[in-house]
C-alpha cells in the first residue's frame, strides 16, 4: 500500500479551497499549517493503481499550486 506525505502549495487565496478540494478525496488527509499558507497531505491507498487515480486527481485541482513531497513508501 503505497503511503506518501506532501505539502500541499494553494493557488493565492485558495487555502480554505484546497482543504476542502483534498479533504473529499479519498485516501486523503489533511491538515492546515497554522503559521503558513501550506497544507500537510498524507495519502494512503490501497494499490498503486488507486495512487495513480489519486494523482490524475491532484493535477485536475484549480486551488492545487504545487506538491512537494516529504515521504514516500510503497510495497515494491
Amino acid at each position: 500500500m503505497p503511503v506518501f506525505s506532501y505539502l500541499a502549495y494553494p493557488v493565492k487565496g485558495a487555502k480554505e479551497k484546497l482543504l476542502n478540494d483534498l479533504a473529499g478525496l479519498d485516501y486523503c488527509e489533511v491538515t492546515p499549517a497554522e503559521n503558513e499558507e501550506i497544507l500537510d497531505l498524507v495519502t494512503d491507498t490501497p494499490d498503486d493503481e488507486k495512487e495513480q487515480e489519486l494523482q490524475k486527481k491532484f493535477k485536475k485541482l484549480k486551488s492545487l499550486q504545487s506538491l512537494g513531497m516529504t515521504f514516500g513508501h510503497g510495497d515494491a
